[in-house]
């Protein structure tokens, strides 16, 4: 890959729209390119790997500031992978806390599924909801 790609060469090689280039460059996880005379954005080997080490990380669950910190360490001359599975450690009790939750919320519907199919009131808007046991957070 040589150097001096311009921002819609860099976008169509690493599969990334030129905004998105743009936005991380303005939130630090890529640094400012080189420019052209004319101002034009110019960008080399380096850009387009990180940008694929960005694809890969938000693929994995990594939030954009969790990247950044992975680069910062990188940067700092340190081995970020450590941090990385703290990370990793954190993201799976996100999604097993999701999962309890879902099948929470999957059991209390089905139960509302059966009672509804024994239950038709006139009268009403729709007696299955009117007699569900739901907590309604406020502002919803």
């Amino acid at each position: 890959m040589r150097y001096g790609l311009t921002i819609g060469e860099l976008a169509a090689r690493t599969g990334t729209n030129p905004r998105t280039i743009r936005y991380y460059e303005a939130i630090g996880l890529l640094p400012a390119p080189r420019r052209t005379p004319a101002g034009y954005r110019l960008y080399g080997p380096e850009e387009a790997s990180r940008l694929e080490f960005i694809r890969k990380a938000r693929a994995v669950g990594l939030r954009l500031a969790e990247i950044r910190e992975v680069l910062n360490l990188r940067e700092e001359g340190q081995a970020p992978c450590d941090h990385v599975l703290a990370l990793i450690e954190a993201r799976v009790a996100a999604v097993d806390r999701q999962i309890r939750e879902l099948r929470a919320l999957r059991h209390q519907l089905m139960s509302l599924y059966r009672k509804g199919r024994r239950t038709a009131r006139l009268g009403c808007i729709c007696g299955i909801i009117e007699s569900a046991r739901v907590s309604v957070s406020p502002g919803e």
